[in-house]
């Protein structure tokens, strides 16, 4: 589709484009493989020499076009589709990274992406060292190794609701002659494009605001192409040297920009597997079509619903960008003038007993693993998701032990804030 259209019609229109007498809607190509006429054919498929399906494991051609959809969204050159956003992160990170290696991650990431990498990884043989992301551009400097591969943050950290400073990471990753990426997952790419600043790869969790249905699980890996990874060849050896497991085919020579995506699902698909399901794709693509409709509601509500709290005799302390209060509202205002999202974190004065008596009198809001979707819902990080964490880990990650992280949905605003206060008012 053409760049210049607006998001909300990239979001309807972009993707599945039928031809005369196709399905108007995008199939679902529920099936594990694919038929040709000549062995030859099949062939040219294993070699990368033709393009094509012929198995699901590696590519699917639902998900194929749920991807371009994203990526046209995010302004990049290539998608894939995972089975979970940690699934996306850990092959983001895994493309470009191998035993030996070293990644700089900001501290207030998603609990499990902290664990996924500072511990799984590590096991793998790749450090991590994990800065505030708050940090100058010149002590951040000091982080940088000869084998630093990465910098990876979040556009807005889950539950700390950190804004990350775009441009600093991504001046610092360049200056490393690495790529930064950041997981927009939060923000989606109706508020925040992380490419315009400088980012050079994008992941989601395409299970919260994406799908916004709380149905399917899924991730999602986006390019940019502006990364130059044939400049920095000697630290990108998999993209810039021949493989073995295909001919010894060099992506970044065969491939050009889509390198990257190309390698990702060609290589870690093939061997590790994390493909999205086709039905979970084709449910993902109906969430997309409202994504922009219902990212604006999220965040009118978020900003009502932070306002009442901080106005509010029995709460300590609220936690929403878009407060002007905040100490990210100007990040937040350079970032994403349209809206943060729809997620709020905010302490009782009752502190951490306040807090699950105050979850257990809510009738409207649900207490859930879930965030992001078109339900309110509530959960207390220090006791669910990030409950692996030690009390040093949790106060660096931004997560206080009175923490509640409230994931506002879109139903009628004074719903939810009636909701709040005698859950509150029970609390006390």
């Amino acid at each position: 589709m053409s760049k210049n259209y607006a998001k909300e019609t990239i979001c309807i229109q972009s993707g599945w484009q039928p031809k005369k007498g196709e399905p108007r809607i995008l199939p679902i190509y529920q099936s594990t493989t694919f038929k040709y006429e000549t062995s030859e054919q099949m062939g040219k498929l294993f070699d990368l020499e033709e393009s094509g399906y012929f198995y699901t494991r590696l590519q699917n051609p639902t998900n194929d076009y749920v991807a371009a959809k994203i990526c046209e969204l995010e302004g990049g050159v290539a998608a894939m589709l995972t089975s979970s956003g940690q699934a996306a992160n850990y092959y983001a990170i895994f493309n470009i990274c191998e035993a030996g290696d070293h990644v700089i991650m900001s501290s207030t990431v998603y609990g499990g992406t902290h664990n996924l990498i500072t511990v799984t990884m590590k096991k793998m043989g790749i450090e991590c060292t994990v800065v505030d992301p708050d940090a100058s551009l010149e002590d951040l400097r000091k982080t940088v190794q000869p084998n630093t591969k990465c910098v990876f943050g979040e556009t807005i950290a889950n539950p700390a609701l950190v804004v990350l400073d775009i441009e600093k990471f991504a001046t610092l990753a360049h200056e490393a002659g690495v790529p930064l990426i950041i997981d927009n997952t939060f923000a989606t790419p109706i508020n925040c494009n992380p490419f315009e600043w400088g980012a050079d790869i994008v992941t989601h969790s395409t299970t919260k605001y994406m799908d916004g249905h709380g149905m399917t699980v899924g991730g999602c890996i986006v390019d940019s192409g502006n990364f130059d990874w044939a400049a920095h060849a000697e630290k990108f050896p998999g993209l810039c040297t021949p493989d073995d497991s295909y001919h010894g085919v060099t992506y970044t020579e065969k491939f050009g920009k889509g390198a990257y995506i190309t390698k990702a699902t060609v290589q870690l698909m093939r061997d590790l597997g994390s493909i999205q399901a086709p039905q979970n794709a084709f449910l993902l693509n109906v969430g997309l079509e409202t994504l922009p409709l219902r990212m604006e509601r999220h965040c009118s509500n978020a900003l009502k619903v932070a306002e009442f709290l901080e106005s509010h005799e029995s709460v300590a302390w609220v936690n929403y960008p878009g407060l002007k209060s905040n100490k990210y509202y100007d990040l937040g205002q350079k970032y994403m003038p349209k809206g943060s999202c729809g997620v709020i974190s905010f302490g009782l004065k009752s502190g951490r007993v306040g807090a699950g008596k105050m979850m257990d009198h809510l009738e409207l809001a649900a207490i859930v693993t879930h965030v992001a979707d078109a339900r309110t819902c509530v959960l207390h990080p220090a006791s669910h998701t990030h409950r692996q964490m030690t009390d040093e880990q949790l106060v660096e990650a931004g997560v206080a032990p009175d923490l509640i992280r409230l994931s506002v949905g879109i139903e009628n605003v004074d719903d939810i804030i009636s909701d709040l206060a005698q859950a509150i008012e029970k609390a006390d």
